[in-house]
């Protein structure tokens, strides 16, 4: 499987992260990376909500979720993250699921969803930094059927003929995230899903907002002009945001996101009726 060559600078994706541990092909590298990347780089889809371009390429990727803080969706972490391991030798490929979270068991969706399939130690495990509020935090094996544990939620991976089905045990119970097979994608072939994604006027990318964090012992998540925190054990707590200003405060603060264009954010703030009434 081809993995891609790349020149990425890795001191400085470590330092983003806080990764200092030994930089070498293992699982128990690849777990660490897969932890601390949802910590510290926030799935956000501020861009495309704001009208502006989504670029893949190498440095355009570390000049936004490395160098200037920023976060990304799917795509772009992934891609990220790609680089990133096989940068430290690790044998990568891309793979693509239809999104079944929040949908009937046997919808049918497009590949709207980036993912990364990695062989290691004999094995085949699945990397996703890229999945908004149920984002992976470890690697999962594919081939057991088991329940496994990640610092967040137990996972596990369903085959159903042709393909599986990525299932995560929410409230007691198994709901499904996402079906994929195991066809591989080069680059270039999430060019054109990502541009549609990021720039048709009835994308859900476009027409509202959306970020989340995982962090150690709970996940944030905001959607429009409400946050969500939900933490290991507790109740779900809310809070709604009446001003552009109030929700980009939140941004920098809970996810470490910076809004580019703060007048064009309020501006949309407003047009899409966000901290109005909820009745």
């Amino acid at each position: 499987m081809a993995g891609t060559a790349s020149e990425i600078d890795l001191d400085a994706y470590c330092e983003r992260i806080g990764y200092r541990g030994p930089r070498v092909a293992t699982l128990p590298v690849l777990r660490e990376l897969q932890r601390l990347h949802p910590q510290a780089i926030a799935f956000e889809n501020v861009d495309p909500f704001l009208g502006r371009p989504v670029r893949l390429d190498l440095p355009s990727l570390e000049d936004k979720l490395v160098r200037s803080r920023r976060g990304g969706y799917c795509f772009e972490q992934n891609m990220l993250f790609w680089k990133v391991l096989s940068g430290l030798g690790f044998q990568v490929s891309g793979l693509a699921a239809r999104v079944l979270w929040n949908y009937p068991e046997g919808a049918v969706n497009p590949r709207s969803h980036m993912l990364l399939r990695v062989e290691l130690e004999g094995a085949t495990w699945l990397a996703d930094v890229g999945f908004g509020g149920l984002t992976q935090t470890a690697p999962l094996r594919l081939g057991t059927g088991a329940a496994q544990e990640t610092p967040h939620e137990a996972y596990r991976i369903v085959e159903e003929g042709d393909h599986w089905r990525l299932q995560a045990e929410i409230g007691g119970e198994w709901r499904s995230i996402f079906r994929f097979d195991m066809v591989e994608h080069l680059e270039v072939d999430y060019a054109a899903t990502n541009y549609f994604l990021s720039a048709n006027p009835a994308s859900h990318f476009v027409t509202g907002l959306l970020a989340a964090r995982a962090l150690p012992g709970r996940r944030l998540s905001m959607r429009n002009d409400r946050l969500t925190i939900h933490e290991a054990g507790k109740l779900s707590r809310q809070k709604h945001f009446d001003s552009g200003g109030q929700l980009r405060a939140s941004l920098a603060a809970e996810f470490g996101i910076d809004v580019p264009e703060p007048e064009r954010f309020d501006e949309r703030f407003r047009a899409l009726g966000f901290g109005e009434s909820r009745g």
